[in-house]
C-alpha cells in the first residue's frame, strides 16, 4: 500500500453484518469509522467494543440518502483521513408483492442502496485514487441474483449495485483500486431471527443453516486486502450453495 494511512468507512453499520465487518477490518488494523442512522445506541456499543479490544473505531451518524450532507462530511472526512476501503453495506427492507407496493416502498429501498452507494462513493473517489490504493466492496444479496416474491424493490435496488460495481470497477482498475460485490444468503441476524425455522433453512440452504455474519465478514476483510488485488468487477455469493 502507497498511503501510510489505513482508514475505512462502514455503512449501516449498526446491523449484524455491519458491525461484524466492522470489527474484522478493526482486527485487520484499519481505522474504521462506523457509519449508522437510526440505531445510534448500537453504533455507540459497537465502537466501544472495537476499542476495549484494541482497535480504533469512530462513528458517524448521517442519513445516506441526504446527497448534500453525506457529500459535505464525507469531502470534510476524505481531507482529514483519505478512505482506502470502503463497504456500502446500508440498505432496508420494506417486503410487499409488486402488485400492491406502494411508491414509497419502492423509493425507500432503493434510495438506501443505490442512491446510497452513489452519495457515499462519488466524494471519497478522487482522494482514494490519489493514493493509488483502494478497496470498494458492496453488499448486496442472493435476491439480486435469484429473485425473491415479496422483495422486487430490494432485488432491483441490490441488482443495481452489482452493475453500478462492474462499471466502477473498470474506471478505477489503473489506480490500484478494486471493486467487489459480495451476495449473502440467508445470514443470522435480529432481522431473519424467526423468518427461518430449521425445517425451512434445510429446504431452502444444502448446508441445511444459515450463514454467520463474521462469515460475511471474513470474505470482505480478504477482498480488503493486499492478497485481494486481482480481484474486481466480482460478484462473490456467500450463501451455503442456494445458488
Amino acid at each position: 500500500m502507497n498511503s501510510p494511512t489505513r482508514h475505512a468507512l462502514v455503512t449501516g453499520a449498526s446491523g449484524a453484518i455491519g458491525g461484524a465487518i466492522c470489527r474484522e477490518l478493526a482486527a485487520a488494523g484499519w481505522h474504521v469509522f462506523a457509519q449508522a442512522h437510526r440505531n445510534p445506541a448500537a453504533l455507540d456499543h459497537l465502537i466501544d467494543g472495537i476499542r476495549a479490544a484494541g482497535g480504533r473505531a469512530d462513528g458517524l451518524l448521517f442519513d445516506v440518502t441526504d446527497a448534500d450532507r453525506t457529500a459535505t462530511l464525507l469531502g470534510a472526512l476524505a481531507e482529514e483521513a483519505p478512505i482506502q476501503v470502503l463497504v456500502n453495506n446500508a440498505g432496508i427492507h420494506d417486503d410487499a408483492p409488486l402488485a400492491g407496493m406502494t411508491q414509497r416502498q419502492w423509493h425507500a429501498v432503493v434510495d438506501v442502496s443505490l442512491d446510497g452507494f452513489f452519495n457515499v462513493t462519488q466524494p471519497l473517489l478522487l482522494p482514494m485514487m490519489a493514493t493509488r490504493w483502494g478497496r470498494i466492496i458492496s453488499i448486496a444479496s442472493v435476491a439480486a441474483l435469484a429473485g425473491n416474491r415479496g422483495q422486487a424493490n430490494y432485488a432491483a435496488a441490490k441488482a443495481g449495485l452489482i452493475g453500478a460495481s462492474k462499471s466502477l470497477s473498470l474506471e478505477v482498475a489503473s489506480r490500484g483500486i478494486t471493486v467487489n460485490v459480495v451476495a449473502p444468503g440467508i445470514i443470522r441476524s435480529p432481522m431473519t431471527e424467526g423468518l427461518f425455522p430449521a425445517e425451512k433453512l434445510k429446504q431452502r440452504v444444502p448446508m441445511g443453516r444459515a450463514g454467520e455474519p463474521e462469515e460475511v465478514a471474513g470474505l470482505v476483510g480478504f477482498l480488503a486486502s493486499n492478497r485481494a488485488a486481482y480481484i474486481s468487477g466480482q460478484v462473490i455469493s456467500i450463501n451455503g450453495g442456494m445458488l
